[in-house]
């Protein structure tokens, strides 16, 4: 059926649904699953000051910061893949972007998203599931997360 199966994560209640069902699809292909994070130093630097990117937190820190705490989100992920093979890729800039670059990178036959964002306005705007799917070159399964 499959071998290699992305599946995006920011540590979010209905990402960790998206993450089980993918979870649940590796183990029936016997496939290969990726679990992305996508983080961003500048965000993490303007709320850890209260003000903006241009407070003076240095970036290095805050990039160093944001990894740790997107390899949190990634290991909190990988504890409900037991017995899958399994890899987290921590992945700075955009989490659309983020998930359709590893599975390109890593030949997916299917990226697994959550259905946050699918509704009301910021379908119209943009949601991540739909960023994924209009640019994947794999086929997209969308769970019913929401």
């Amino acid at each position: 059926m499959f071998s290699t199966i992305v599946v995006g994560t920011d540590g979010s209640d209905t990402a960790e649904a998206a993450v089980a069902l993918a979870v649940d699809l590796a183990r029936l292909s016997g496939a290969t699953l990726h679990i992305v994070n996508a983080y961003r130093a500048t965000g993490l630097a303007a709320e850890a000051t209260g003000a903006g990117a241009a407070a003076g937190v240095d970036d290095t820190l805050a990039k160093a910061v944001t990894k740790e705490l997107s390899g949190r989100t990634l290991a909190s992920a990988a504890a409900s893949a037991d017995g899958v093979t399994h890899r987290t890729h921590a992945v700075e800039g955009d989490p659309a972007q983020a998930v359709l670059t590893v599975a390109e990178s890593e030949g997916a036959d299917v990226i697994v998203v959550g259905s946050k964002g699918m509704h009301g306005a910021r379908r119209l705007l943009g949601s991540v599931p739909s960023k994924v799917a209009h640019g994947a070159t794999c086929h997209v399964l969308i769970a019913k997360t929401t």
